[in-house]
């Protein structure tokens, strides 16, 4: 069974760091494109951040750029997101998954609560 299970949500204050973590088991992702994305309440779920097989090329939404970088262990069929300076509106649930994303794939996601 195919799962990825993300992790290292909290809540923090605003200005604040996390690092979250997406672990795939039952298949190996290090041939896929992988995103992380987020689903604020009352929003739909969008893009975040985005990074080739091998690591090279990497894709950050407008609203994150500068502050969120997204890496990858392909010996450990993981990936990451290092989430600086949070503010208030990056308060969402996290969720990693293929890019494009591969629906039977979706996570539980993590939630980040960043208060102001």
């Amino acid at each position: 069974q195919v799962q990825l299970v993300e992790s290292g949500g909290g809540l923090v204050q605003a200005g604040g760091s996390l690092r979250l973590s997406c672990a795939a088991s039952g298949r190996t992702f290090s041939s896929y494109p992988m995103g992380w994305f987020r689903q604020a309440p009352g929003k739909e779920r969008e893009l975040v951040a985005a990074i080739r097989p091998r690591g090279g090329t990497t894709y950050y939404a407008d609203s994150v750029k500068g502050r969120f970088t997204i890496s990858r262990d392909n010996a450990k069929n993981a990936v990451y997101l290092q989430i600086n300076s949070l503010k208030p509106e990056d308060t969402a649930v996290y969720y990693c998954n293929a890019n494009p994303p591969i629906a039977r794939y979706w996570g539980q996601g993590t939630q980040v609560t960043v208060s102001s």
